[in-house]
């Protein structure tokens, strides 16, 4: 490993997923403004809108599309496109 780039300002920061309110604590170098306190300790705070507890991949919930008539649904949407050029 090259030696001297690393950032050396590493600190524990709460990761907050706003779908589900979950917190997760990681060591981060990310700037935030917010602040939470947790045991009378004041960590920083960053909010993400999307994580593993969250995500239907991880979570198992996915949501199918519905690909009965999908070609119907395309031609009749751009059937007056197509007989107007031909």
């Amino acid at each position: 490993m090259k030696k001297f780039i690393h950032p050396k300002n590493y600190r524990l920061i709460i990761f907050k997923d706003i779908n589900n309110n979950k917190l997760f604590f990681c060591k981060s170098t990310i700037k935030t403004t917010d602040f939470l306190i947790l045991n009378n300790i004041k960590y920083p705070l960053y909010k993400i809108e999307i994580s593993s507890s969250s995500h239907p991949f991880y979570t198992g919930k996915l949501k199918f599309a519905d690909t009965e008539g999908r070609i119907e649904k395309f031609n009749k949407k751009y059937k007056t496109f197509y007989n107007k050029s031909n």
